[in-house]
């Protein structure tokens, strides 16, 4: 373990050049970027892009932002692949960020980072869903880890030019692989996705794991506190936290009562928004059974339950009704005709659940049916 970095005490300036990449530039990755690139302070930033990346090379990152105005953000360098930045002047990726949508069931996004991962490297994940710590811990698993789950509203209303409307909240906590693994059952991925599949035979405990755990998640809350200085006492966004691996987890499944609840609900009512199900009688009493079975699930698959100060279904739903003209990602997705985040958000929890006994009998109804419906329309698009 002498090869893992160790982050400063937070408070304290880098002493060296700490260089951090962004796996996905859309909305959230330039956002968080944007905030976090301080070549002052001896902290460079770097993208990179895919279809916008003409856009962010040639003219950096511009944000029409609701907390800190209109600026535009000059990474250290912008590229067009993993492998391109796995060739250039950075010899080692301090922190490896993800930012992109959780695909599972399309590609291992593990296997996409593997060129940027050193001995040294920290993974930090911010993504939606559940699960999504998994594929990235069984192919890098002596690498610290970072969790991280957003509250945000942003979006890129052109290549490059990036609006934020509302909130900047971003949870971080350390990941070993107890958070949605137990020792007698442990799914794994399958080798070409990050999907995850039925378990292997029950894997031994030694001492050895146990320490590397133990280690894991002292080195990966040193990163944590790191990052949260950075963004808080030089990107000035006042609402960074960091959690305990489990009450990390816990956060990841109090947004999922929200994303999993709307998301998949907006493409089965026919394009619905928030607020539009919201006011509809039969689709709220549909909402709330939704977030009410996560709400009672989630303590019992985690063995802790949601801390006093989050809202609970009734209170979101109270709240959504003002959200008028929002349309959840998912909904987004599939009118452009992308792939939505069907496993990280319904496939995952639903598989985890049954490893412990618990049944999410509405999310998993929602999740055969949008399954079915995402595999018939492309099955209709191959035919063409």
């Amino acid at each position: 373990m002498s090869g893992l970095y160790r982050a400063p005490k937070a408070g304290e300036d880098p002493d060296r050049p700490v260089n951090v990449v962004f796996v996905g530039a859309g909305a959230v990755g330039c956002f968080y970027a944007s905030r976090l690139h301080h070549p002052d302070r001896n902290i460079h930033v770097s993208l990179i892009a895919r279809s916008n990346y003409r856009a962010l090379e040639e003219s950096g990152v511009k944000l029409q932002t609701h907390t800190f105005g209109d600026y535009t953000f000059r990474p250290a360098a912008v590229y067009p692949s993993p492998d391109a930045a796995s060739k250039g002047a950075v010899k080692q990726w301090d922190y490896i960020i993800v930012t992109t949508k959780a695909l599972p069931d399309v590609s291992d996004d593990s296997a996409l980072i593997a060129p940027l991962v050193s001995e040294g490297s920290c993974i930090v994940l911010i993504q939606n869903g559940v699960g999504v710590e998994e594929p990235y811990r069984l192919r890098f698993p002596a690498n610290p880890i970072v969790s991280g789950v957003t509250v945000i509203s942003a979006e890129q209303i052109s290549p490059g030019v990036i609006r934020q409307n509302r909130w900047t909240r971003l949870h971080l906590g350390p990941y070993s692989d107890s958070a949605n693994s137990t020792s007698d059952s442990v799914e794994t991925g399958d080798g070409t996705t990050g999907a995850l599949v039925p378990p292997s035979p029950t894997p031994t405990p030694d001492s050895d794991s146990d320490s590397l755990n133990e280690t894991l998640l002292s080195v990966g809350l040193d990163h944590c506190d790191r990052l949260g200085h950075y963004w808080t006492a030089f990107g000035s966004i006042p609402d960074i936290t960091v959690s305990s691996e489990i009450d990390l987890q816990l956060i990841r499944w109090h947004k999922l009562t929200i994303n999993a609840a709307f998301n998949p609900s907006s493409v089965l009512s026919g394009g619905l928004g928030n607020a539009d199900m919201v006011r509809d009688p039969e689709l709220r009493r549909h909402l709330y059974g939704v977030m009410k079975e996560i709400w009672d699930a989630a303590p019992k698959i985690l063995g802790r339950g949601f801390p006093g100060e989050l809202a609970g279904p009734e209170k979101i739903l109270k709240s959504t009704e003002r959200n008028v003209g929002s349309k959840p990602s998912m909904l987004l997705d599939w009118e452009a005709g992308r792939r939505m985040e069907l496993e990280v958000i319904l496939g995952n929890p639903v598989r985890l659940g049954r490893r412990r006994g618990v049944e999410l009998r509405r999310m998993g109804t929602l999740y055969a049916l949008l399954r079915s419906m995402q595999a018939v329309r492309e099955g209709r698009k191959a035919r063409l």
